[in-house]
C-alpha cells in the first residue's frame, strides 16, 4: 500500500556541536554476586503499626511462601483501596527475620520497575550512583537472581505482562506482587483480598483516631464503618476528616444523611464501593470550603484516566498558585495521589465525581459540565498546534490519548462541543496513521456527526471532518463508504470554497487515490493529472501537497504498468522531497519505498533491494519498529527478496512481520491482510504448498469478509489460490477459480487492468497444462 498522507511537515534545524571530553579513570566495582546481603539496609516503607485483621490472608501468605523450589511468587489482588499494599507491607514486617534483606519496589510501570532495581543495586553497591538507570537495574536483577533468603515487593503492578521479564530471569528468593488485576497470572499463585470485617473496621477506624485524638467519643463507629461499606480506603479518609476536624462518627453520619448519594448503574467493579465512596469524597470537600478552587480541579480530574495525569495538562481553569495549593490539600485529604509531575485520583472517587446530584452543592450539573467542557478544551489545545503525522508530535498524543479516551467514554455526543470535535479529529487522525484504523473511524464519525450538528453541514470544519472519516474507512479496506464520502466532501468544496482552494485539491487527490485503491484506473489517472497541474498553478512547485499529488500520480501510473512514466515521476518526487522536508520526513520515507517498489516491478532487484534495505533502517530509526509504515517497509523488502530468489531472507522476514502485523494493527488490517498474503506466496515459491494453500485460503475469506468480493486485493488473492492449486496439480479447483475471478476482474477492473491480465495469463497456462 504505497500512501502519502496529506500532512504538513515542520523542519527541524540540527546544530552540531562537538564536545571535548576528560576520560576519569575509576576504580572497578566489585562484582554484584560478592555483595553481602544486609538486613540493616532493607526498605520497606509502609508503616502497618495500624494494621488490624486479615489473620487468614496473612496465613494463607505465609503458606504459599513457604512451599519449596527455585523461586515463590504470589500475587495479591483486589480493588483499589481494599488494603493489598497494607497487607504485603504487614507480612514483610512479621516475617523481618526470616528474609536476609526486603526491598519494596512501586511498580505501577515498566520504568518504575527499572528505577526500583536500580535502586536496590545503588543501596547494596553505592559506588554504582553513577551509572545510568539501565545499567544499575541490571545489576539489581543480577543481585537477586544470585542471592537467596531475600523479599522483594512488587507494589501496585499495573499488568502481568510488565514483571513477566523480570520473573523470567530471578529464579530465587520470594517476591509479593500486588496489583488490582485479579487475572492473567497463570502459574503465579494468587491471594483474593477483600474488603474488611465489621469488627476489623470499627478497630482499624478506632486506631487511626486514638492516635491522634484519645479522647474521642467513638460510640458510632460500627455504623459509620457500615455506612462506608468496610473499605479500608473509606475507612482510613473518614479517620483522617474525624481527626482533623474533631468530628464524631454520629456527626459524621449526619453529614453522609445530609447528602445522599444515587446508585451508581454501572458498578462492574467494587459494586456497593462506589456508593461508600460517594458519601465520603463530599464531606471531604465540606471541609476544603476554605479552598474553593478544591472542587473544581476534583471536578476536572474526574474526567481524566486515573493515573498518571500530567500536571501540565490541569493548568487552564484554575491558574497558579490556586492550582498547586488545591492539588495539595486534596492531597492531603487522600483524594488524590501526588507527585511533582502527575496526579492519580482513585476511579470510585472519579465515577462518584462525575455524578450529577442536584442535592449536592459539590456536584450540581452546571458545575460538572463546565468541568468536563474545560477539560475537552485542555487536551483539545494540547494538540492544536501539532501534527499527527510528525514523528517528533508523537510523545505529546500518546501523553494526551488515555485521558482523552477516558473523557470519550464517559461523555455522550450530545454534549460534544467544537472543541471535542476538533480533539476526535486530531485522534483520529493520529490512531489512523499508527493503524488503530477501527476507533479512528468510530472518532472520526462522532465528529462529522457533531459538527454537522454545531456547525451545519457546509462549514469547512464540517467538510474536513468528512473528508478524514473517508479516509479513515479506505484505510480499512471500505472503500463502499469511502469513495461516496470522498465524492460527495469534493462535490461540497467546490461549491463552498472553490475549485482552487487547498482543501478542495486535497479532497480531488484523495478522491483519485480512492479510485485507485479501487482498481478504477481509468478515473484515477485524469483526476491525478488535473489535480497535479493545479496544485503546481495555485501552491506551487515545492508545496508539500503537491509533492503528494505527483507521488500518488506517479503511483498510479504503476499500477497501470506504465512504469516509463511511473519511475521518472517517482524519482523527480524523491529528489524533490529529501530538498524541502527533508531525508527523515515520514513523506520522503514513503516515496523512497515507492520508487524502490517501481524499481522492483521493472525486474531492476539490483536497485530495489539496497533501496528497500536502507529505506526500512530509516523507518525503523525515525517511525519505531512498529509503526504501519516500518511493517510496510519490511514487508516489500521480504517480498523483494523473494522475487529475488532469496527465500531464506525472505520467509523469515515475511512471518516476522506477520506477526508483529497482526500484534500492531490487528488481523484483520489490509496491511495484515497483505503481509499474510505474501507469506503464503514466499511459501509457494519455496514448495512448501503444504502450508502456502491453506494460508491462501485463509487470507481470501478474510479478505472477502473485510473487503468484500469486488476489492482489488480479494481478486488478487483469488488469482494466487487458483495459481496454488494449479502449481500442485489441482487443475479441477484451478481452472474454475480462474475462469470466475477473471471475470469478476473484467467486470470490475477492466480488461486491460494489471491484474486482469495476470490472471488471463494464469489462466491460459492452466489450460495448456
Amino acid at each position: 500500500m504505497h500512501a502519502v498522507n496529506n500532512s504538513r511537515g515542520v523542519q527541524a534545524g540540527d546544530n552540531n556541536i562537538q564536545h571535548n571530553y576528560t576520560t576519569v579513570t575509576q576504580a572497578p566495582l566489585p562484582a554484584i554476586e560478592s555483595v553481602p546481603a544486609v538486613p540493616g539496609l532493607s526498605w520497606i516503607p509502609l508503616d502497618t503499626a495500624l494494621f488490624v485483621g486479615r489473620s487468614e490472608e496473612l496465613d494463607r501468605l505465609d503458606v504459599v511462601l513457604g512451599e519449596s523450589g527455585r523461586a515463590t511468587v504470589v500475587a495479591v489482588h483486589g480493588l483499589g483501596g481494599v488494603g493489598k499494599s497494607t497487607l504485603a507491607a504487614r507480612f514483610a514486617h512479621l516475617h523481618a527475620g526470616r528474609f536476609g534483606f526486603r526491598w519494596w519496589i512501586t511498580a505501577d510501570s515498566p520504568a518504575a520497575i527499572d528505577t526500583g532495581l536500580a535502586e536496590l543495586a545503588e543501596t547494596l553497591q553505592p559506588a554504582t550512583s553513577a551509572l545510568p538507570v539501565e545499567q544499575r537495574s541490571a545489576l539489581g536483577v543480577r543481585w537477586l537472581a544470585t542471592h537467596e533468603d531475600w523479599l522483594l515487593v512488587l507494589d501496585n503492578v499495573t499488568s502481568p505482562q510488565d514483571v513477566a521479564g523480570l520473573l523470567g530471569r530471578v529464579r530465587t528468593g520470594t517476591v509479593v506482587i500486588t496489583s488490582r488485576q485479579r487475572s492473567g497470572w497463570r502459574a503465579v499463585e494468587t491471594v483474593p483480598l477483600d474488603v474488611l470485617t465489621e469488627d476489623e473496621a470499627v478497630r482499624l477506624l478506632t486506631r487511626i483516631v486514638r492516635s491522634e485524638w484519645p479522647d474521642a467519643d467513638l460510640a458510632d463507629a460500627g455504623r459509620l464503618c457500615g455506612e462506608l461499606g468496610w473499605l479500608p480506603l473509606a475507612v482510613e479518609q473518614a479517620g483522617a476528616y474525624l481527626v482533623q476536624t474533631r468530628t464524631s462518627p454520629a456527626a459524621y453520619l449526619e453529614l453522609l444523611a445530609r447528602f445522599p448519594v444515587q446508585m451508581f448503574t454501572a458498578t462492574a467493579e467494587g459494586g456497593d464501593a462506589q456508593r461508600t465512596m460517594a458519601r465520603v469524597w463530599h464531606v471531604t470537600l465540606d471541609h476544603l470550603s476554605d479552598t474553593p478552587a478544591a472542587g473544581q480541579v476534583l471536578r476536572q480530574l474526574a474526567w481524566y484516566a486515573p493515573d498518571g495525569i500530567p500536571r501540565n495538562l490541569l493548568a487552564g481553569a484554575v491558574a497558579e498558585p490556586e492550582l498547586s495549593e488545591a492539588l495539595g490539600r486534596l492531597a492531603a485529604y487522600s483524594m488524590i495521589t501526588l507527585t511533582e509531575d502527575t496526579v492519580a485520583v482513585h476511579r470510585l472517587v472519579q465515577a462518584v465525581t462525575r455524578t450529577p446530584d442536584p442535592t449536592d452543592p459539590h456536584r450540581q450539573p452546571t458545575d460538572i459540565a463546565t468541568a468536563r467542557d474545560n477539560t475537552t478544551t485542555l487536551l483539545s489545545d494540547a494538540l492544536t498546534e501539532l501534527d499527527p503525522h510528525t514523528p517528533a508530535d508523537w510523545p505529546a498524543y500518546r501523553t494526551v490519548l488515555p485521558h482523552a479516551r477516558a473523557l470519550l467514554q464517559h461523555t455522550t455526543p450530545d454534549t460534544d462541543t467544537t472543541q471535542t470535535s476538533r480533539l476526535l479529529n486530531n485522534l483520529g487522525r493520529y490512531l489512523a496513521g499508527q493503524g488503530g484504523v477501527g476507533t479512528a473511524i468510530g472518532y472520526h464519525s462522532r465528529a462529522y456527526d457533531s459538527y454537522q450538528r454545531l456547525n451545519g453541514p457546509d462549514h469547512p470544519d464540517t467538510l474536513i471532518s468528512r473528508n478524514n472519516l473517508a479516509g479513515a474507512y479506505e484505510s480499512a479496506g471500505d472503500l463502499d463508504r469511502a469513495v461516496p464520502l470522498y465524492e460527495a466532501t469534493l462535490a461540497d468544496r467546490e461549491r463552498v470554497l472553490g475549485p482552487d482552494h487547498p482543501g478542495t485539491l486535497r479532497s480531488r487527490n484523495n478522491l483519485a487515490y480512492a479510485y485507485q485503491s479501487a482498481g478504477d484506473l481509468d478515473r484515477a489517472i485524469p483526476l491525478y493529472e488535473a489535480t497535479l497541474v493545479d496544485c503546481e498553478r495555485v501552491l506551487g512547485p515545492d508545496h508539500p501537497n503537491r509533492l503528494t499529488s505527483r507521488n500518488n500520480l506517479a503511483g498510479a501510473y504503476k499500477s497501470a504498468g506504465d512504469l516509463d512514466r511511473a519511475i521518472p515521476l517517482y524519482e523527480a518526487t524523491l529528489v524533490d522531497c529529501e530538498r524541502v522536508l527533508g531525508p527523515d520526513h515520514p513523506n520522503t520515507l514513503t516515496s523512497r519505498n515507492n520508487l524502490a517498489g517501481a524499481y522492483e516491478s521493472a525486474g531492476d532487484l539490483d536497485r530495489a533491494i539496497p533501496l528497500y534495505e536502507a529505506t526500512l533502517v530509516d523507518c525503523e530509526r525515525v517511525l519505531g519498529p512498529d509503526h504501519p509504515g516500518t511493517l510496510r517497509s519490511r514487508n516489500n523488502l521480504a517480498y523483494a527478496y523473494k522475487s529475488a530468489g532469496d527465500l531464506d531472507r525472505a520467509i523469515p522476514l515475511c512471518e516476522a512481520t506477520l506477526v508483529d502485523c497482526e500484534r500492531v494493527l490487528g488481523p484483520d488490517h489490509p496491511n495484515t491482510l497483505t503481509s499474510r498474503n505474501n507469506l503464503a506466496g514466499a511459501y509457494q515459491s519455496a514448495g512448501d504448498l503444504d502450508r502456502a494453500i491453506p494460508l491462501h485460503e485463509a487470507t481470501l475469506a478474510d479478505r472477502e469478509r473485510v473487503l468484500g468480493p469486488d476489492h482489488p486485493d480479494t481478486l488478487s488473492s483469488r488469482n494466487n489460490l487458483a495459481y496454488a492449486y494449479q502449481a500442485a496439480g489441482d487443475l479441477d479447483r484451478a481452472i474454475p477459480l480462474h475462469e470466475a475471478t477473471l471475470i469478476d476482474s473484467e467486470r470490475v477492473l477492466g480488461p486491460d487492468h494489471p491484474i486482469t491480465r495476470t490472471i488471463r495469463s494464469n489462466l491460459d497456462r492452466a489450460k495448456s497444462t
